[in-house]
């Protein structure tokens, strides 16, 4: 039996875009939509909430002149994009039924996110794909996949890094001798000002007691691994 019944999937933009970093690459987009359905195969309830960094982010907004909540909305509409991305490379491999659901309005490519119609998908085992954050600016998707998995009464947050295993005491990339956290509590990540996902989720998993894996999205088998009782990436709990 696996460990969890329903999980969320928190996928960067950066996730599908591959060596180029900008856009979707078509084999980082296969690799990621072969380890959804890893999990899903398993008999595991899985949605996934996307972001959409590999077309445009928030804080770009200075560089091209505009204000932070155009830039963010800009942002929103780049996880829609990749959502349907995820949802071609889906159905392509599988029969199960896929659904997009959005935090912005788009009647005529994906449904609007209701949180009871999302579990109504869930329960009869639709793959969910998420996007839009919450429709708001000022929010990166860190956040809103913590609010959604716990709308979605999921028993897991499974947070997809790109380039990273795991939450280190200091950064790998810079440090040689940095070494990766098995388990760690959010008032520990909190305190030693760990950056691997806002502040703002960490507080609201904390106090909901989500539990949540940081694992690298490039890792073959790692998604599936997690929610069969394997202790790959990090762990992160309540106290």
């Amino acid at each position: 039996m696996p460990r969890y019944r329903r999980v969320v999937v928190k996928l960067s933009g950066e996730a599908l875009s591959g060596p180029a970093a900008t856009g979707v690459d078509p084999a980082s987009l296969a690799r990621v939509a072969d380890e959804v359905l890893s999990v899903h195969n398993l008999g595991v309830q899985v949605a996934v909430v996307v972001g959409g960094g590999n077309y445009f982010r928030g804080r770009m907004a200075e560089g091209w002149g505009i204000s932070r909540a155009e830039a963010d909305n800009i942002g929103m509409l780049g996880t829609v994009m990749n959502a349907l991305m995820l949802r071609g490379a889906l159905t392509a491999r599988t029969d199960a039924e896929v659904r997009v659901m959005t935090a912005v309005p788009i009647h005529s490519v994906a449904e609007p996110f209701i949180r009871l119609k999302a579990l109504y998908h869930l329960e009869r085992h639709f793959i969910v794909v998420l996007a839009g954050g919450i429709g708001q600016p000022y929010v990166t998707t860190d956040y809103p996949a913590v609010q959604r998995a716990l709308e979605l009464e999921a028993d897991a947050l499974l947070v997809a890094k790109h380039g990273v295993d795991g939450v280190y005491d200091s950064d790998p990339k810079i440090n040689p001798d940095a070494v990766r956290y098995t388990t760690l509590t959010y008032e520990e990540a909190i305190a030693a000002d760990i950056r691997v996902m806002d502040t703002s989720a960490f507080v609201l998993a904390n106090e909901q007691s989500l539990t949540m894996h940081v694992f690298d999205v490039g890792a073959v088998g790692v998604m599936k691994s997690i929610c069969e009782g394997g202790d790959d990436g990090t762990k992160i709990t309540a106290k």
